[in-house]
Order: C-alpha cells, then sequence, then structure tokens
C-alpha cells in the first residue's frame, strides 16, 4: 500500500467523484480509477458505492480514510520533523487573499516565518472568496484568505482574529454624511456600488431584507478599492467593508443593524504540500492561537 495511492484515495473522498479528483490531482481518470480498483484487490473490501453523479464510502471505505488520514498525517509530520531542522527550508509558497483588516495578520504570520525561513519566497494573489476557492480547487494556490462561510468538508481552517465591519462610503455632498449609522430604509432609491456576486443571496442583500428590491446596483467589483473608484465618481454609495485604509473624499458609515463578517486562513483538506508549505500551516496555526490566548 503505496502513500500516493492513499492520497488518491483521500482525494476521491473528498471530491466525491472520480473525474473531479483526477482533475485536482493532475492524473487522468482511468489511472486513478486503476488505482483505486487496485487498492480494492490488495485490501480484499469495496471501498465505494459508485453512481451517476457522485460516490459514497463504504462501511471499510470509512475505516480506511480514518487510517490513511492518520498514516498520512504521520508521514507528513516526520518529513517536516527532519526537513525543518535545516534553516535552509526553501521554496515558494502561493496565498490567496482578499482585501480584509485580516490581511494584517496574514502580514505578520508572514514576516515572522520570513525571519525564521528567509530562503522562502511567497506569491500573493488579489481575488475575492470564489476566485481564491477555485485557484485551490486548480491547485494553483496553496492557502487562501477567505471569508466564512467556508465548506469544512473540502477545507482545513484557522479562524482570524479580526472581524470585518461593513458600512457605506459616501461622499461629502451625500444625503447620508453625517449620520451615525445607516440603515436598510436610509438606502431605498439610492444607487450603490458593490462586491460582486448574486446580490439576493449576499450579506449585504440578506442585510437589506425588504429593501434590497428598492435600490439599484448600479456597479459591481471584485476588489474594494476598485468601488472605491467607482464611489468616487459618484456613480453610487459604496457598501463595503472597512480596511485600515481611507479613500479620498469617501467617509465611512457602519450599518445597522452591524453586519461583520469573520475571515479564515485555508487550504485543502489531505492535501500534500511542499515542505515549505506545511511548515508555515503549522506556524500559521501556532501564531494565530498565540493571539487568541493573549486575548484571553
Amino acid at each position: 500500500m503505496e502513500l500516493r495511492v492513499l492520497h488518491y484515495f483521500l482525494a476521491i473522498a473528498r471530491e466525491e467523484n472520480f473525474t473531479k479528483a483526477a482533475r485536482q490531482l493532475h492524473v487522468t481518470q482511468p489511472t486513478l480509477s486503476r488505482q483505486i480498483a487496485d487498492l480494492e484487490q490488495e485490501l480484499g473490501v469495496k471501498l465505494f458505492v459508485r453512481s451517476n453523479h457522485h460516490i459514497i464510502l463504504t462501511e471499510d471505505g470509512m475505516i480506511l480514510k480514518r487510517r490513511a488520514q492518520e498514516i498520512l498525517s504521520l508521514a507528513d509530520k516526520t518529513k517536516r520533523d527532519f526537513l525543518q531542522k535545516d534553516e535552509a527550508l526553501s521554496g515558494t509558497i502561493s496565498i490567496g487573499s482578499g482585501e480584509f483588516r485580516a490581511t494584517e495578520y496574514l502580514a505578520k504570520i508572514i514576516a515572522a516565518f520570513r525571519k525564521k525561513y528567509p530562503r522562502v519566497n511567497y506569491e500573493i494573489y488579489s481575488g475575492n472568496a470564489q476566485n481564491i476557492r477555485d485557484y485551490i480547487e486548480r491547485g494553483t494556490l496553496d492557502i487562501g484568505l477567505m471569508s466564512e462561510p467556508v465548506d469544512m468538508r473540502k477545507y482545513d481552517i484557522i479562524n482570524m482574529p479580526v472581524k470585518e465591519q461593513w458600512g457605506v462610503f459616501v461622499p461629502k455632498d451625500s444625503p447620508l454624511f453625517e449620520r451615525e449609522s445607516v440603515r436598510p430604509e436610509d438606502l431605498q432609491g439610492m444607487s450603490v456600488v458593490t462586491a460582486t456576486g448574486d446580490f439576493n443571496q449576499s450579506r449585504i442583500g440578506k442585510w437589506l431584507g425588504d429593501y434590497k428590491d428598492r435600490v439599484e446596483i448600479a456597479a459591481t467589483a471584485n476588489l474594494p478599492y476598485n468601488e472605491a473608484v467607482l464611489a468616487q465618481e459618484k456613480i453610487g454609495v459604496m457598501l463595503s467593508i472597512k480596511l485600515n485604509c481611507s479613500y479620498e473624499n469617501l467617509r465611512f458609515i457602519p450599518l445597522s443593524p452591524v453586519l461583520e463578517v469573520s475571515t479564515v486562513l485555508g487550504w485543502k483538506k489531505e492535501q500534500i504540500f511542499s515542505a515549505a508549505t506545511s511548515a508555515f500551516i503549522d506556524f500559521a496555526k501556532k501564531y494565530l492561537k498565540d493571539i487568541s490566548n493573549d486575548k484571553l
């Protein structure tokens, strides 16, 4: 029984689909099917019940899943224990990040890790949660800083220690400029600029409630800076989260009732990472745990 095949098995169990697992593993589906058939023959059990749309683990499959997770975790830890003795640990870690206040903590983690392993480099990709999940699925990104909710069946996560606060950014001549907070009814009849996505199902759409049909979505953008540029040109008031920055001629006003969102650092379950990425994940877990303990 090879570690590689156990990794294949866990990928199929996670994706519940041979085609998706093969794509994520960068192998052909016939190769993957053959490897699993050989594993089932070796163990003398049936691991999956197959249907037209997805696969389900058998009872024996569930047992193997638990054992495979333990085996691969131990193998990975053993490898890291030896590799991390060498301060010359190197490589590139690809991280996707939305624009959040929590990004400051991600930067602190990278800075602290870099002091320990200066030969590790970083590729940072800016995008929204959907972009980042897509790139993680394709294997282009190792880790992502994303807003919740996150599919816990597919991802392991670390909670970030700060909440992201939603509000409106308005110009000086806006009737909302002097408000201490903005309620859903205050936006009726107004044009707004907000994040790309399904507005009706978004957090802000749900916050607006019955008033969501009484605002005009003038424009959407996938990053707050682009939204701010549009708001500065008075295309609409900007509905967005507050960052550790300011936009010229725009004032932030929090929403009432308060709307906040949590963010997480996440990566794909049962994924085999480089030594550098594995070490970074372990380091981030401890770093954020220490921050949480300090707040208690």
